[in-house]
């Protein structure tokens, strides 16, 4: 079980690939990794997408690394030439990067029991730093590893979620952010003063605004988060008094207004 702490918990996660920034691929990994740690109670904090380059790989987690709980990592761990995270995360740690001899051994035995070779490009994905320990792969058997507070997983999203699976039992989580959902009549435009005032007043939630157009008005729907359930239930009381003092001064929705 995850030991669990009464303080914040915060993570940040760093996607790698030329195939991300070209659009050639389509990240699902950000997505799936924030539901779950919401769900865990650590806040992703921050989200990078960098080139298969080791200099902005190298640049960019010891810029996160320092600032948060947890990093996350994906892609860059396969076995073509580009695939070079685990050279990058070796040398922001200052540590060499090797054939890991327990990956190679998981390697070797899972080609064999295909009648596959286990070829030099199949060799690389046992490579990761000196002294990193392994996050199991049960979907292709190459596994992702932790250094310090980094999880480098694959980027290919059934292996990915695969990994994320195993590690989220090894983290310290947080207090859980409670949320709640108020539906409002009126666009941004009417809302943004007062729902600002309201925010100021209950510095200990976060209050979201989501607005919805339905072909002829517009509303909104606000968001209340809050760790403690007491502040989540008065800041919702002031978000319910805020529109009904809108409604009681009849300030018209203009389907036209901006939202």
């Amino acid at each position: 079980m995850p030991e669990i702490s009464s303080s914040i918990v915060t993570a940040a996660m760093l996607a790698i690939g030329d195939e991300l920034l070209s659009g050639r691929t389509k990240d699902k990994n950000i997505g799936h990794l924030a539901d779950l740690l919401t769900l865990s109670g650590i806040d992703l904090k921050e989200v990078r997408i960098v080139a298969d380059e080791e200099g902005a790989i190298v640049e960019a987690l010891d810029a996160l690394r320092s600032r948060y709980d947890y990093v996350f990592t994906s892609g860059g761990i396969g076995p073509t030439h580009d695939d070079i995270t685990a050279d990058a995360v070796s040398a922001a740690f200052g540590v060499p990067c090797i054939h890991d001899p327990a990956a190679m051994k998981l390697l070797a035995e899972m080609y064999e029991r295909r009648g596959m070779e286990f070829t030099e490009a199949r060799q690389r994905m046992a490579r990761m730093p000196q002294g990193a320990t392994h996050i199991p792969n049960p979907v292709s058997t190459a596994p992702g590893f932790v250094i310090g507070n980094v999880y480098v997983m694959a980027g290919v999203p059934q292996v990915f979620q695969a990994m994320v699976d195993n590690v989220l039992p090894m983290l310290r989580t947080g207090a859980k952010m409670l949320s709640r959902a108020i539906p409002c009549p009126y666009g941004e435009g009417d809302i943004g003063t007062p729902l600002a005032a309201v925010q100021k007043a209950h510095p200990e939630t976060s209050i979201g605004s989501y607005p919805k157009y339905d072909g002829q008005r517009f509303s909104t729907e606000i968001v209340v988060r809050a760790r403690e359930p007491q502040a989540l239930d008065a800041a919702s009381e002031a978000v319910s008094a805020m529109i009904a003092a809108i409604r009681k001064a009849k300030i018209p929705t203009n389907p036209t207004a901006d939202a």
